[in-house]
């Protein structure tokens, strides 16, 4: 009796592990996973060039005299309107040879005009007249020069813009070309950036209307208020890096902008019927792109792929995917290469839908 106890019992706890081996296979069996098919569509993608920022005019401000500065007008980082005066170089010695000029002017027009009435009696000669009127104009010319030497002691701005850095102060000994500050001119900013060959041969077969329209990122990565344009590529490509340069424009109407500033050109890049997948589809070994993609027997095989353009939760594939093939969209920590599994389709533009980022 005891040992039919015992066979008894051993009987019923086989039954119960095979039972529990059985569910627990059946539990596994009934799992679904979630795939889709790559969508073959027209889209864009933005991409990020350094680039250098520059205002529209910036210049340096010298001397064009010799002399002490008297006065500074200005400080570092100040607004000037055009005309405004900026520095003034001590200018006596410049008043004196006004003063100088002037004299000789006087002295030969009192000659010219004792000259003339004489010629008029017909006492001297029409040839001391003419050599009495050079004179005159020389005196004049020599006036009028040393007006202007005597002008350049006042230094003004020759547009509306921001003041540098001064380089000098005041009671400075200053001699003739010396560099006194910069002035840059930011109502408008030229945004520079290199583009290689490849790219810039995409960029001109596809170039239409609204094309040329770029972003700036700067560097705190703000996207910057205004749009820019491209207008100007530059004639010679880089030898070394087979790059060329583009040239932006961007409005600057609050100031924002300086000159010297980094940051990061967007521009939009238009793809006809690329084919897309989401990011969260693929997996990464060695710095490679992977998918599992489903085959007919519902067996999941890991593949290789190539990415072309990179997007927000997106993907655009050249290699390795075709666009009927499933692929593993969900559970991909969860299964291993050469796995059987039940799966249900999910349409493309569905999952794309509730991405960050849809296709156009």
């Amino acid at each position: 009796m005891k040992n039919y106890l015992v066979f008894t019992g051993i009987i019923c706890a086989l039954a119960v592990q095979t039972g529990c081996k059985s569910e627990a296979k059946v539990k596994e069996e009934v799992v679904t996973y979630v795939a889709t098919v790559p969508l073959r569509t027209d889209t864009a993608f933005s991409k990020d060039y350094v680039c250098q920022i520059q205002a529209i005019r910036h210049i340096e401000l010298r001397t064009q005299e010799k002399g002490f500065l008297q006065k500074i007008f200005i400080d570092e980082g100040q607004h000037v309107k055009q005309g405004q005066l900026l520095f003034q170089i001590l200018p006596s010695v410049y008043d004196a040879e006004v003063q100088t000029a002037e004299a000789e002017k006087q002295f030969a027009e009192i000659e010219y005009q004792t000259t003339k009435r004489l010629a008029d009696s017909n006492i001297v000669s029409t040839s001391e007249l003419a050599m009495a009127k050079a004179k005159l104009d020389k005196a004049k010319a020599e006036l009028g020069l040393k007006k202007v030497h005597r002008g350049f002691t006042q230094i003004r701005a020759p547009y509306d813009g921001i003041i540098d850095r001064l380089l000098v102060r005041q009671g400075s000994l200053l001699d003739e070309g010396e560099l006194l500050t910069n002035l840059s001119d930011n109502s408008k900013m030229w945004v520079y950036f290199n583009v290689p060959e490849a790219e810039y041969l995409d960029y001109q077969i596809q170039k239409k209307p609204g094309n040329e329209k770029v972003g700036l990122v700067l560097a705190n990565h703000a996207l910057f208020s205004e749009t820019g344009v491209v207008e100007t590529i530059e004639a010679d490509f880089d030898s070394e890096t087979g790059n060329i340069p583009f040239r932006a424009t961007f409005s600057n109407p609050t100031g924002l902008l300086r000159h010297g500033e980094t940051g990061n050109i967007r521009m939009v890049v238009p793809l006809q019927q690329a084919l897309i997948i989401p990011q969260k589809a693929t997996f990464e070994v060695l710095d490679k792109k992977y998918v599992f993609v489903i085959d007919k027997d519902s067996t999941v095989r890991s593949r290789e792929i190539s990415i072309g353009a990179d997007m927000e939760d997106l993907f655009v594939v050249t290699q390795g995917l075709q666009e009927n093939e499933h692929i593993l969209l969900e559970g991909l920590r969860k299964v291993k290469d050469g796995d059987r599994i039940r799966f249900t389709t999910k349409d493309p533009a569905t999952v794309i839908s509730t991405l960050k980022v849809h296709a156009e």
